[in-house]
């Protein structure tokens, strides 16, 4: 399938490859691709497991906060491809490990919140800089991998935490080093995908049941609350100040930070 990423799928594993340069910011189209995608492999019943990690300076940057200052009427598609892509990958058939690297913002966020496994390079920096962008979302992604006052810290500041620090919280299962990154995942893919496929997907079904809070509907929440955002001045100015900068002042001051 045509899009922001490759896919090949070997052994039962289904790596997904973000590919959008300069960081991996998709927009509207490209993350309607990319839940269409990971539909179309849990519906491949060769496929096991899936492998999603990125190409290029970092892991992902959200969404393409250009589009939506040009064309702010696209926030209702670039909700409807955000929560399409996390509902596919949390909700799918079979095992998500997501391989972040680099910078992990917004999306990036969301991606990982909806995995199953997170194996981080030791160079990652998660971040949710939602506020400085006009915008709102990842919360409810993000209290999958650290604890509540940790995420509201996190939001309210800007303020990123290396993958060193995530890994504290019990939300990353390792970090390894940026070379080995690849690897490592495969091979818990691997590890998995060597298991029954039916009690594989069988118990993705019944952990996914016993979680303590729908993740679909509090990240619903959260975009009712982007879409009220984006019809304020506050939110106009934010993406105005961010597209001006091109966003990399942005990044790079919370990454010293971290």
């Amino acid at each position: 399938m045509s899009g922001p990423f490759t896919t090949q799928i070997e052994n039962h594993i289904a790596e997904i490859v973000l590919n959008a340069p300069p960081v991996n910011a998709l927009d509207s189209a490209g993350w309607a691709a990319l839940a269409a995608e990971v539909d179309r492999v849990n519906a491949d019943p060769d496929v096991r497991v899936i492998v999603l990690r990125a190409e290029g300076r970092g892991f992902c940057a959200g969404v393409d906060i250009k589009e939506l200052q040009a064309h702010p009427e696209r926030i209702v598609d670039v909700n409807k491809g955000n929560y399409d892509t996390f509902r596919a990958l949390h909700r799918g058939r079979v095992p998500v490990i997501a391989a972040p690297h680099g910078y992990v913002l917004g999306g990036g966020i969301g991606i990982c919140g909806s995995a199953d496994i997170v194996i981080a390079s030791e160079d990652a920096i998660f971040g949710v800089p939602e506020v400085d962008r006009g915008a709102l979302g990842a919360g409810a992604h993000l209290g999958r991998m650290l604890p509540l006052q940790k995420v509201r810290m996190m939001y309210f500041t800007g303020d990123s935490i290396t993958a060193e620090e995530a890994a504290l919280y019990g939300g990353i299962e390792a970090v390894v080093p940026r070379e080995k990154l690849r690897d490592t995942a495969m091979e818990m893919a691997a590890k998995i995908a060597a298991k029954s496929d039916v009690m594989i997907a069988l118990a993705k079904e019944s952990l996914n049941g016993v979680e303590a809070a729908d993740l679909e509907d509090q990240y619903r929440w959260e975009q009712g609350f982007t879409a009220q955002a984006y019809l304020m001045a506050d939110s106009q100015a934010a993406r105005d100040a961010f597209v001006k900068t091109g966003g990399t002042a942005d990044f790079n001051a919370k990454k010293d930070k971290a």
